[in-house]
């Protein structure tokens, strides 16, 4: 392919009309340069009207990447050699003297012990000393723009054999070419097949590789082919590791699909051999065209695993030896289909078509021509000039091109001379941005302020609509508003002024998602489902679950399940496990969300047991226990056994308590009951004693007493937990019945008498009266109840609190005596809720939480603590630990930086947790920054020392508050600070320095964590100035003439070193400066020379000096200020002849102060007085002015240029020079009229295409005719003309659609048709638009 800009050699033919060369033996045709244009008028002067020639055809020389020759005759093949032997790949290249570069994985090998590099002649070599498994990988040989890659693989000693090469392809262009009609169409000769198949043995047969490269036993090799022949690519995949077929494609260049190609000309198959196990897939090409040559690939994937191969297939055109009949070749068939008769009375097949030539140049070759020449073609570059992006691939396609992206890239380098525009004064720019919901000015400037202007939408004009467009015309300016944008603006516009237009794209982007609401960080157990939810501000956003950075897919064994409902979006893990802890985000195209999930193994844990219960007959049972977790379900047992519940035994479940109730007791209840958790490993156990109740017969006269098992007399302590029943059974006896009198003593050893005993003698029904708490109570009114029978006292209290707590006193009294009993009563409890905790040592990622212990255990000893924490927006407390903690302080990890959290505590005892703990206060985990980097000393005075350093590499969430400066005295350890508080820049001049002290320098970085660690100087610094020898630092521009135009200013820097200070001095030419126009200002570091507004008078050779003491330095400058210069002088007319004038003129007096670079000169008609530009740039002081009209009256005037521009004023001629009429006529000749008119024909049909939903597609064919053809487009038979998602392109025949972002519904039958007054054409087409799974 030519190089872009690069004007290629055309080839012509030159035939005499009428005559019919017979030809044999090879013919060439010649090169001519001179004469290439048809019909051009120099061409064909002084030529014989009989021999009068017609250029038949352009071509480029060279070749279209993908479909050109390649420069080898023959190609290195793969080898497989064992270890420790040596490997030898020849080449051979078409012509000698070629370059050849023998390259490995990308780099070129040069000769050394290890390679080794022939040539003789075209025989290239490159042998491989003492291979090892290293040098095993792929190698490549490179000759001009050929590059053919071949494989070095490298096998141990005892499995290596010997594999033969394969044969090369049969059908290369070396033997006999077909014969000429087979051109025309005939079928082709079996000479035209070929197989791009290797003579390789067969996997599985003896000689066959035992490894192959990758998944493929056998590549497909590089083809060649001659027009009209047949090939075969084949490619082998072992089967016998693969659990399912692979999925293999065939591409052509780097996107083609060749699945979607298959038809007539193009074949894919496929098959299976079992006793082998290896897959055989083929690639047939029939009925070969230029256009099928190019690049080719071979792409083979398995469930995990993928491999791919490319291949090269080249087309070459042949003919016969034998007679031929040259206009044959440019003969085209009647459209008619009949043949017609010449002048001459020989039958004619067709009408002469000289284009044909243009496929078939290199028909009138030798063969060895068609070795070595490449067959004619267009101008790509040129073709991809004229395209638009959306014709790029079609073009690719076409043309073979495989390296696109490059082409496309050297394209941008090509200066592309675009006419100017007469109608517009600025265009519209290539394209347009805007945000979703935003307005759009699109704005052009026009040459003629009153012309009208259309604006275009996707080609269908755009109407006055409401105030979605607004039309504006400001002098010539024409702009239009687009109000709102939304995603149906996206599309492409154009202004239309009279017949010339100019477009743009506009691009509406969408703002990005935001996250409304966060994720929520969760603790659940091993099994329980989790869902996180996250709110964004857009319905039906894309979004992304990552986990510990890694996104999330559906194809992770269904693992995670993703949900949508509205602007919320849902990531769910049905059964966690201890592998799916870590950090969850969703990330967005605003922002992410991120939160922690911590699993834990589930453990239960037994807050409140079951215990042994003693009761007597048709009493109540109640067995109870509190586990942890509420949603726990358990078995409850007897003797072993489970227990099936009944109207008498009763099982519940609420929430973390278990209850098994048993009425009316009898003897068969007692029994050992047991409850066991489903899941858990863990049993809790109790018995059931019956107690009978045994009378006796006493006499009548019996004193009271009270049966207990513990009758000492001494205080039995009874335990119940807050909120349960307390139920006190005194059995009693006495005759007659005794009184029972309940006390409860309030403080040790006084009592407080519930109700007085009756001193009647026969009162035997005693009425009970019951103060409880000093309060007089009715025994069935309130939460306390007593009931008395004749043998039993029951004292019950509903929901037990801690004011019941206390000893009770029972006394039972008759005439005949009294019997006490003291009952200790124990109200246990939760803990009450510990003081809000307090949060310390608060790092990156980390803190310190203490708490104090509960005012209240609740009866029991606390067992440890749960810490809970959240982050201070969210709702959800999650658990930090499933292990009680036994002390009072626990360090809190695993945070996240720069998020605000919250703490609480809970305390545990035996009887369970008790409510949580105020929230303590919000702190955010932060750390400190890292140390400063890169400090350095920048400068050392007597008493200063200049210090600078850059920010810290990590800064952290808390950002950054400023560093603080200090320093010490060498061997000291008490750091003082340079400067009270921070400072926020990064560098500072530390002052009031002892002078002589060698001190240590340290700088810390501060946030709202602390400082951090300090950066300190390597080494102590001496503070004492140090003396520097003073000198210039000239820039290298200042070195040469500083050349300034008058009236701009004049800035020139110098730097300079030297310390102390040096004095500065400036001069002009050795005098002092005196021109209060001149500024010097000086500082520290460098010295200016300024000048305002430059004059000529400012130009000479200025001297800088800087000194110090008795040492100096001087530099010197040298300014020229420069101006235009004056016109020439003294211009005349020499003479004046024919249609020529000759001037004269002198230099200009005044050059500016700079060379004259040249002088433009420019004439005038008289008539019009309107002047054109002659020469330019011109050196000389004469010149003679040509091509001048006859008759008329000419003015002349030369300006004079240099570095500034022309000369104000030019010199001008003072009377105008006549050019006189010459006596003799002329006639111009008279030619015949020729009729070129023609029916419209496609020389390029529609062909059907398969299309993606979503993605611009074009339809292209081609047509000719003369008059130019009207074409229409039509869909199933419906005109697409006026539809304005249709765009219809017509150039130079090439007819093309594109169809913008098309759905399911554009597919169909598409129909182009051309028609003029000679007749029409059309040619159809089926579109197939596919969606993308």
């Amino acid at each position: 392919m030519p190089e872009p800009g690069k004007k290629p050699a055309r080839l012509g033919l030159a035939l005499p009309f009428g005559k019919a060369p017979a030809i044999s033996g090879p013919q060439f045709l010649h090169l001519n340069e001179e004469e290439m244009d048809l019909g051009s008028s120099e061409g064909l002067k002084g030529r014989d009207p009989g021999t009068r020639c017609v250029q038949l055809c352009q071509v480029t020389l060279q070749p279209r990447s993908g479909s050109s020759v390649s420069a080898f005759s023959k190609k290195p093949r793969s080898v497989e050699v064992a270890v420790g032997s040596s490997a030898v790949f020849e080449a051979e290249t078409e012509k000698a003297g070629l370059k050849v570069r023998w390259q490995r994985g990308g780099s070129d090998i040069s000769a050394s012990d290890k390679y080794s590099l022939a040539a003789e002649g075209t025989r290239h070599t490159l042998s491989v000393q003492d291979v090892g498994l290293a040098d095993q990988g792929s190698y490549a040989v490179i000759a001009g723009s050929s590059k053919v890659k071949f494989d070095l693989k490298v096998m141990e000693a005892e499995k290596a054999e010997p594999v033969p090469a394969p044969a090369e392809a049969p059908g290369a262009p070396g033997g006999a070419l077909a014969p000429a009609a087979e051109l025309e169409g005939s079928s082709p000769s079996p000479e035209g097949s070929s197989s791009a198949v290797p003579d390789s043995p067969a996997p599985g047969c003896p000689g066959a590789p035992e490894d192959p490269i990758g998944l493929f036993v056998m590549r497909p090799q590089d083809g060649e082919v001659t027009v009209g022949g047949s090939i075969t690519f084949s490619a082998r995949v072992a089967g016998a590791s693969l659990l399912k077929p692979p999925m293999v494609k065939w591409f052509k260049g780097k996107w083609v699909d060749l699945s979607s190609k298959v038809g007539q000309h193009l074949q894919l198959h496929d098959s299976y051999d079992r006793a082998s196990k290896v897959y055989l897939f083929e690639l047939h090409i029939t009925d070969a065209q230029p256009s099928s040559a190019g690049g080719y690939r071979c792409e083979v994937a398995t469930r995990d695993k993928f491999d791919s191969c490319n291949f090269n297939l080249t087309v070459h055109e042949a003919i016969g030896p034998a007679d031929l009949d040259l206009r044959s070749a440019f003969r085209r068939t009647s459209t008619a289909g009949g043949s017609r008769w010449t002048s001459d009375g020989h039958d004619d097949a067709g009408t002469l078509d000289f284009s044909s030539l243009l496929k078939k140049s290199s028909s009138f070759r030798t063969p060895r021509d068609v070795k070595l020449e490449a067959p004619a073609e267009e101008d790509v570059w040129e073709i991809l000039r004229q395209a638009t992006p959306a014709e790029y691939e079609r073009i690719a396609f076409q043309y073979g091109v495989t390296d696109l992206r490059g082409m496309l890239k050297r394209l941008k380098g090509i200066r592309r001379d675009e006419k100017k525009s007469t109608a517009f004064q600025k265009k519209l720019e290539p394209a347009y941005q805007v945000s979703k919901g935003h307005k759009i000015r699109l704005t052009v400037e026009l040459t003629d302020p009153d012309a009208d202007v259309k604006w275009l939408k996707n080609g269908q004009e755009i109407q006055m609509s409401g105030s979605k467009y607004i039309f504006e015309s400001v002098g010539n300016k024409r702009t239009l508003t687009i109000s709102q944008c939304s995603l149906a603006d996206d599309a492409a516009y154009q202004c239309v002024v009279g017949g010339e237009k100019c477009s743009t794209e506009l691009f509406v982007k969408e703002p990005p998602v935001l996250i409304t609401r966060v994720l929520e960080d969760q603790l659940v157990m091993v099994g329980q489902r989790v869902e996180f939810e996250c709110e964004v501000s857009e319905e039906g956003a894309q979004v992304k679950w990552l986990k510990d950075g890694v996104e999330l897919t559906r194809e992770e064994t269904f693992k995670y399940r993703f949900k949508k409902d509205g602007r919320k979006h849902h990531l769910i893990i049905n059964e966690a496990t201890l592998e799916d802890a870590g950090h969850y985000a969703l990330r967005t195209s605003g922002g992410q969300a991120l939160a922690e999930l911590i699993v834990q193994e589930k453990k239960l844990e037994v807050y409140q047991s079951i215990a042994d219960l003693t009761v007597g007959a048709k009493d109540q049972a109640v067995f109870k226990c509190e586990v942890s977790d509420e949603n726990v379900r358990g078995v409850w047992l007897k003797n072993g056994k489970v227990l099936v519940p009944d109207s008498r035994i009763k099982v519940s479940h609420i929430g973390r308590v278990h209850k098994l109730t048993i009425d009316d007791v009898t003897p068969e209840d007692e029994a050992d009951y047991s409850f066991v958790p489903e899941g858990f490993a863990c049993n809790l156990s109790a018995k059931l004693h019956f107690m009978e109740v045994k009378i006796d017969f006493v006499p009548r006269q019996e004193p009271p007493k009270i049966h207990l098992d513990c009758p000492g007399r001494k205080p039995d302590t009874i335990v119940v937990v807050a909120g349960n029943k307390l139920r006190l059974d005194v059995p009693i006896s006495g005759d007659p019945a005794p009184t029972v009198i309940w006390q409860k003593t309030l403080t040790q050893g006084n009592k407080v008498t519930a109700g007085p005993a009756s001193d009647a003698p026969g009162d035997t029904s005693a009425s009970d009266e019951w103060v409880f708490d000093r309060k007089l109570l009715c025994e069935t009114e309130g939460r306390v109840r007593v009931e008395t029978t004749k043998d039993r006292s029951i004292f019950t209290v509903e929901g037990a609190e801690k004011e019941d707590e206390g000893i009770y006193i029972v006394t039972v009294k008759n005439p005949v005596g009294e019997d006490q009993v003291n009952l200790t009563v124990k109200v246990i409890d939760v803990p009450d809720a510990p003081a809000a905790p307090l949060i310390s040592n608060v790092g990156e990622d980390s803190c310190t939480v203490q708490w104090e212990p509960p005012v209240y255990d609740g009866g029991q000893p606390v067992l440890g603590y749960i810490l809970e924490r959240k982050k201070k927006k969210s709702y959800r407390w999650m658990r930090l630990n499933f292990d009680l903690l036994r002390e009072l302080s626990h360090e809190a990890r695993r945070m996240i930086e720069g998020v605000v959290y919250e703490m609480r505590v809970y305390a545990v005892n035996a009887i369970g947790m008790s409510r949580p703990s105020p929230a303590s206060r919000p702190f955010m985990p932060i750390g400190p920054p890292s140390e400063p980097t890169h400090l350095t000393v920048e400068d050392v005075t007597n008493t200063t020392v200049s210090l600078k350093w850059r920010s810290p590499e990590r800064v952290g969430a808390g950002g950054l508050d400023g560093y603080s400066v200090e320093y010490c005295q060498e061997g000291c350890s008490e750091w003082v600070a340079a400067l009270p508080g921070l400072i926020e820049r990064t560098s500072l001049l530390v002052k009031d320095l002892p002078t002589g002290a060698r001190l240590l320098f340290r700088v810390r970085a501060h946030n709202v964590a602390g400082p951090g660690t300090p950066a300190t100087t390597k080494e102590p610094v001496t503070v004492q100035e140090i003396l520097q020898r003073p000198r210039l630092q000239l820039p290298r521009h200042l070195r040469e003439t500083i050349q300034r135009k008058v009236g701009e200013p004049v800035n020139l820097l110098i730097p300079f070193q030297g310390k102390p200070r040096p004095q500065i001095t400036w001069t002009k030419e050795g005098q002092p400066l005196a021109d209060e126009e001149v500024s010097i200002r000086n500082s520290p570091t460098d010295t200016i020379l300024f000048i305002r507004a430059a004059h000529r008078a400012h130009s000479g050779t200025y001297q800088v000096a800087v000194r110090i003491e008795n040492m100096e330095d001087k530099a010197m400058l040298v300014l020229q200020i420069v101006d235009k210069p004056s016109p020439p002088q003294d211009i005349q007319v020499v003479d004046a002849w024919g249609f020529n004038v000759a001037l004269e003129w002198k230099p200009p007096l005044d050059d500016g102060n700079t060379e004259i670079w040249g002088y433009t000169v420019q004439k005038a008609d008289k008539k019009t007085m309107e002047w054109f530009t002659v020469l330019e740039h011109y050196r000389r002081t004469h010149c003679v002015v040509s091509e001048l009209i006859i008759g008329n009256g000419y003015y002349f005037r030369v300006f004079s240029h240099n570095m500034v521009g022309p000369s104000d004023k030019a010199a001008t001629t003072k009377e105008p020079v006549l050019i006189p009429r010459p006596g003799n006529t002329y006639e111009p000749p008279s030619y015949k009229a020729l009729d070129f008119s023609e029916a419209p024909s496609f020389t390029h049909p529609l062909v059907n295409r398969s299309v993606l939903a979503g993605y611009n597609a074009v339809l292209c064919c081609a047509v000719r005719g003369s008059p130019k053809p009207k074409v229409s487009w039509f869909k199933n038979g419906m005109d697409l003309g006026n539809d304005a998602r249709f765009r219809m392109f017509s150039k130079q025949g090439v007819l093309t659609l594109e169809i913008r972002k098309p759905c399911p519904f554009d597919g169909g039958i598409y129909v182009c048709r051309a028609a003029n007054i000679q007749g029409e054409a059309q040619c159809e087409c089926r579109l197939e638009v596919r969606v993308p799974q």
